[in-house]
């Protein structure tokens, strides 16, 4: 597949314009599509995935399921919404193929911390930081950064998905329940779990 540079007095075509005209086999639109968004479907792969081999199969398979399957985009959410729902799919399968986490069911039986204040986090000993509301770079030195990616590696991936589209992607409750296709009371349930299992991992990292 080849790809031409537009002209430079032309405006670049919409998003929407590009997917139409991908649609209809333009496999010049198509490569458009692929260079705006392959940055982000390979972070995000990474992240969910924690291992360049399998982010590289991810990066690929997602990029031939939107080839694929770029008729089934109805428009009614965001085209980047279809790609992590895709991406997340493909994370899964391969998961799948291995055994379950052990810790699954540990956390499964975790204690809820219900509260009536909608996404308003638990409070005590066991309240986490809500990470995304500072970018991670400006909070952690490298240990703490090194120690926080292998407590996120043991997270099991349904939990790990959220955790990293909420506190990492910055994704709203609604959007990851969107992504995933669950609830939004299951999505915070998960990130809550998330969040007090690597709070744990991290005891003697952070404080409270």
């Amino acid at each position: 597949m080849t790809v031409s540079r537009p002209h430079s007095h032309h405006a670049p075509p919409s998003e929407q314009a590009l997917i139409e005209q991908a649609r209809t086999g333009d496999e010049r639109a198509f490569t458009i599509l692929v260079k705006q968004y392959e940055d982000l479907v390979y972070s995000f792969a990474f992240k969910v995935c924690r291992d360049r081999e399998k982010a590289e199969e991810t990066w690929q398979d997602t990029f031939v399921n939107v080839y694929r399957k770029l008729d089934q985009f109805d428009g009614k959410s965001k085209f980047t919404t279809w790609l992590y729902s895709i991406v997340t799919n493909n994370c899964l399968m391969k998961h799948r193929r291995r055994k379950l986490d052990d810790i699954t069911s540990s956390l499964d039986e975790a204690p809820e911390h219900h509260d009536h204040h909608g996404d308003s986090e638990p409070t005590g000993a066991h309240a986490v930081p809500a990470w995304r509301t500072t970018p991670l770079d400006q909070v952690m030195d490298a240990e703490l950064k090194k120690h926080l990616d292998e407590a996120i590696q043991k997270l099991p991936v349904e939990y790990r998905v959220v955790f990293v589209l909420r506190d990492i992607e910055g994704q709203s409750a609604e959007e990851t329940s969107r992504i995933l296709k669950l609830s939004v009371p299951a999505v915070k349930s998960r990130l809550r779990r998330a969040r007090v299992f690597l709070r744990e991992q991290l005891n003697g990292y952070m404080t409270s």
